[in-house]
């Protein structure tokens, strides 16, 4: 039975034999869109959804503002970077995204939301695009669809709060309240003192909407004042407690 509902499954939804053997069903039951889901719950999902796989150079543009996007999408390799130009042409990276995890779910759960933003490799890169609007169609979950919205809500979800602690981080008026308020949370999120950031230096003055160059200073400042020493993106910070 189970090979004849595969074979209706294959006519009715077009699956591609040649997705499945080239597919790593290890791999994506790690990532955080397939988290908690079998190779067979994966292999039946893919098959009611249409799965694409496609390979682009480096800085070619996935996406660019004003399209309209159906589909969330996992890189199964390399990274993109998520662009916004403003009218006068100045560009900004607002975030990196790597093996592993996906971008644009958000725009694909609501059905002519044009995307805001521009999408480009950093990288030649392969990607799993997923239909979100059959995702919807309880037709076509397969009986597994329910885990998927599920990871998905989460990923939403910790975007969302993602972007609201970089609101919180960038409220204060001067780089030192910034630059206290994003390693006060990683301190939190770490459970140490002696913490490791994942930005670099141009990274991090781009997530706390500042200049490198004051930035750095700034970091200068506060070593001098005993609130912290660093070597490259490794950090003591010295709380309360501790002065």
């Amino acid at each position: 039975s189970k090979l004849i509902i595969v074979s209706l499954a294959e006519k009715v939804c077009g699956y591609n034999h040649e997705s499945e053997k080239n597919m790593d069903f290890d791999f994506l039951s790690k990532t955080v869109l397939f988290k908690g889901c079998t190779d067979e719950e994966i292999k039946h999902m893919l098959i009611c959804l249409k799965n694409k796989i496609k390979k682009f150079d480096k800085d070619e543009y996935i996406y660019n503002v004003g399209e309209i996007v159906t589909d969330a999408c996992l890189i199964l390799s390399g990274s993109v970077q998520i662009e916004n130009v403003d009218v006068v042409g100045n560009k900004s990276i607002l975030g990196v995204v790597r093996q592993g995890d996906i971008f644009a779910e958000s725009y694909a759960c609501i059905p002519n939301q044009p995307i805001l933003v521009d999408v480009k490799t950093c990288e030649a890169t392969e990607i799993l695009f997923i239909n979100v609007p059959a995702l919807f169609v309880e037709s076509n979950s397969c009986g597994h669809g329910a885990k998927l919205i599920q990871n998905l809500l989460r990923v939403s979800s910790r975007k969302n709060i993602n972007l609201s602690m970089r609101i919180f981080h960038s409220a204060s008026k001067t780089i030192r309240g910034r630059l206290i308020s994003y390693f006060s949370e990683q301190v939190s999120v770490q459970g140490t003192n002696n913490i490791k950031i994942p930005l670099d230096r141009q990274q991090l003055a781009d997530y706390l909407g500042v200049e490198r160059t004051a930035l750095s200073k700034e970091l200068g400042k506060m070593r001098d004042d005993g609130l912290l020493t660093f070597h490259k993106n490794e950090f003591h910070v010295v709380t309360g407690e501790g002065k």
